[in-house]
């Protein structure tokens, strides 16, 4: 069933192709590949990165020390696009944001070949990308959460067989501009959900958010509009909770001048309500001078207690980009929750 059809039967919107943002302005951008009819297996290519290739001795940059990072590939015409991913112990689920789902496990060894299974939404095999821009993913037990940016919505799967069970397009999110919508969700210990949207233009100093009493997928679940003061000229691309309750957001930016970079942030979440602006506290600047790219996805797991933070890269389907997965440890110490936010 159509995800247009599932959210009250609104059409979705034209597909307007953009000019290339990461490579050299005479390139058009492509059209990303079509999800396909069905899933398929293929094999999966995981090259060594270092963390800075002027300093391979290099292991930390702010609170984060590098662990290892690939470079990955595939044969598999629709692998690419990472927007968002999950890991759950050696396994990785990552969103594109042409509406497929990348299944594989950790790369642990350099070189050779891996299993990877690509596997299309069932509602996201139609022409226009407002069908299939996929930018945020949440799983819980046997069901995920999945936000469709220029739709402004959320959808419950159950992950079984990928049907949908739910879905919504919560008011405050309703009027966030179709290329800027949903880009980050992160659901709470107390079962709350935070969504945010990655911004209008570089030069606002805020992106919007959305706080959900409950399931956003579920229609009429009573929520909030708050704020979240962006790191200056960078915009939200994904977001986790760490063990102690603080959010991790990640943000990116582009400059012709000087190229792509990416910064994490963290932030308390106690006391948020209506109205709130969140704050980060900045603790890792992965300048262009390191092994970076369109960094879009994040995930943070607890591994023999340590806190693991990985992150990801869109290549936009683009031959000039690389898809990074890179893997973190945090090195700072664990804050206890006090006041979060200003109103």
């Amino acid at each position: 069933m159509k995800l247009a059809r599932i959210l009250n039967g609104r059409p979705a919107r034209a597909l307007f192709l953009l000019a290339a943002l990461f490579v050299l302005a005479t390139m058009v951008w492509p059209s990303p590949p079509p999800p396909g009819a069905g899933p398929a297996e293929a094999s999966l290519t995981a090259v060594a990165v270092p963390l800075d290739a002027a300093d391979l001795r290099r292991r930390r940059v702010g609170a984060l020390l590098f662990r290892r990072g690939w470079s990955l590939s595939s044969e598999e015409p629709r692998f690419g696009g990472i927007s968002a991913m999950a890991v759950e112990r050696d396994r990785v689920t990552a969103i594109s944001d042409a509406g497929v789902l990348l299944h594989f496990r950790l790369p642990r060894t350099a070189g050779g070949a891996q299993p990877l299974r690509v596997e299309p939404l069932p509602n996201s095999v139609g022409a226009d990308k407002a069908d299939h821009d996929t930018e945020a993913i949440l799983l819980r037990g046997p069901q995920a959460w999945i936000a469709f940016e220029r739709h402004n919505a959320v959808v419950r799967y159950w992950r079984g067989d990928w049907r949908i069970e739910a879905g919504a397009q919560p008011r405050p999110m309703r009027r966030w501009r179709g290329n800027s919508g949903p880009e980050a969700m992160v659901r709470l210990a107390d079962g709350r959900f935070l969504i945010f949207s990655e911004g209008r233009d570089d030069e606002d100093p805020y992106s919007d958010v959305a706080l959900f009493a409950g399931d956003p997928a579920e229609r009429g679940t009573p929520a909030a509009a708050l704020r979240f003061r962006r790191v200056p000229g960078f915009r939200v691309t994904d977001a986790a909770l760490l063990p102690d309750g603080r959010l991790l957001i990640l943000s990116r930016r582009f400059s012709w001048l000087g190229g792509i970079s990416a910064r994490l942030v963290v932030a308390r979440t106690a006391g948020l309500g209506p109205g709130a602006v969140i704050e980060g506290r900045e603790i890792a600047d992965l300048g262009a001078s390191l092994t970076v790219d369109n960094m879009e996805a994040l995930s943070v797991t607890v591994e023999g207690g340590r806190t693991i933070v990985r992150i990801a890269s869109d290549d936009n389907f683009m031959a000039l980009q690389r898809t990074l997965l890179l893997e973190f440890e945090l090195a700072e110490e664990p804050e206890n929750e006090s006041s979060s936010s200003r109103t």
